[in-house]
């Protein structure tokens, strides 16, 4: 059965972070922009290479881990059969031979007759190869890690122009500035919080990066085609007043396996946080605690330039946290089913709304209203499945109007 959107693996075997050749192209209206493109360094350009034909195999898991409360590298593994031995780094016949190198850059697309999207955009880290027994075609599995990887890899002491009073997103771009990750493959929300001078320890860049999000109480991720987002508080609350996408068993998307948890950990109802220099700020919900017995967690060394705001974040938090209900954390939507809207689903983004139904046998029914956080794509010439991971709002906010967050009494209004 064919698959419902074109599914292609693209490998471009140039040095640097930034994806697709980006050579300036006169009078092109795509690579001839002043100020964008750049100008090329030879003559023949490193090659973009279409490996879809070979490939048998795709796995792709991006998004937020519900135990850390974070969002974490995505991997993706791509299975490439290999008759003729071109991955063989030694091998003077392969039209690959001098560009096989760890950290060269891979992409998988899904596209329809109406839209394109990227399910990955990383940078390989292994080739891993199998000559099966009796088995005359060998493969190689091809693993690739995002830009989280970069982040990772390059260590940071200090950073240039991050003085006290920079806003949260001018402190993340000062970051990403100093390891040279490129601004074209940026979206940063401004900040509404501010940030204490750099404190010029050694540690990762992502460290550093993850500091300044929890000091706005944002979020800061890798998308699907590579580029690094930052949304600032008010985008994570405003995300909350988007119309949900409906999940369940007779007019919505169709789904399957749906995996409920009814447990105490996730809750957090006392809040112990503090910024460098600063003093630590507790918030705490005593009903809670009362109800769960305590759950605390504590984080300290925080970049935020005011106690005022490390309280207010830690206020935050334990709202959000403090109580628990049913979850859905993840279902099964299988794309091959012609009821599910192939478009929908590749173009679904961290923080999309889901409003998932699900009958029960004695007719009663369970109805969430939750966010889109993850991703586990199942790819084979003849699979295309989805895993998506669902999650309550990472942070609570009153949205006037709202049938879901707007309830007095029960949603909480931020700060």
């Amino acid at each position: 059965m064919a698959l419902p959107a074109a599914i292609s693996v693209s490998f471009d075997y140039s040095a640097g972070a930034t994806f697709g050749y980006n050579g300036f192209v006169i009078g092109d209206p795509k690579y001839g922009i002043l100020g964008t493109n750049t100008l090329g360094t030879s003559s023949l350009p490193e090659p973009v290479i279409d490996l879809t034909p070979n490939v048998y195999h795709i796995s792709i898991t991006r998004g937020r881990n519900i135990q850390r409360d974070t969002y974490e590298a995505g991997n993706a593994t791509i299975r490439v059969l290999d008759p003729q031995s071109y991955f063989n780094p030694q091998n003077t016949a392969s039209p690959y031979y001098g560009y096989l190198a760890p950290l060269r850059k891979i992409r998988v697309s899904a596209t329809t007759s109406t839209t394109q999207k990227y399910l990955f955009s990383g940078y390989i880290t292994d080739y891993k190869y199998t000559y099966p027994v009796n088995q005359d075609t060998g493969y190689v599995d091809i693993t690739a890690t995002d830009g989280f990887r970069l982040f990772t890899m390059a260590n940071i002491s200090t950073v240039t122009g991050a003085t006290a009073g920079q806003t949260t997103s001018a402190r993340i771009n000062s970051i990403l500035d100093q390891v040279s990750f490129p601004v074209s493959m940026r979206t940063i929300s401004t900040g509404l919080n501010t940030c204490i001078a750099d404190p010029g320890t050694q540690r990762t860049a992502l460290a550093a990066i993850k500091n300044a999000e929890v000091s706005e109480t944002g979020a800061f991720y890798m998308n699907g085609s590579g580029t690094a987002i930052f949304k600032n508080r008010t985008d994570v609350f405003n995300s909350l007043a988007k119309a949900p996408v409906a999940f369940n068993q007779t007019t919505g998307i169709p789904y399957r396996n749906l995996k409920f948890s009814f447990d105490d950990k996730l809750i957090i109802n006392q809040a112990n946080f503090a910024r460098v220099g600063g003093s630590v700020q507790t918030a705490y919900n005593q009903a809670s605690i009362n109800k769960y017995f305590p759950h605390s967690i504590t984080q300290t060394d925080l970049v935020a330039e005011t106690d005022s705001l490390v309280a207010n974040i830690a206020l935050e938090y334990v709202a959000t946290r403090q109580e628990t209900t049913i979850r859905i954390d993840e279902m099964v939507v299988d794309l091959l089913d012609p009821a599910v809207p192939t478009d929908t689903m590749i173009a679904l983004d961290y923080f999309d709304n889901l409003l998932i139904t699900n009958q029960q046998p004695d007719g009663s029914t369970i109805v969430k209203n939750l966010q889109y956080q993850g991703i586990n794509w199942d790819i084979t010439p003849n699979k295309m499945m989805a895993t998506i991971t669902t999650l309550e709002p990472i942070a609570d906010a009153f949205i006037v109007g709202s049938s879901y967050y707007g309830i007095i009494g029960t949603n909480t209004l931020g700060y």
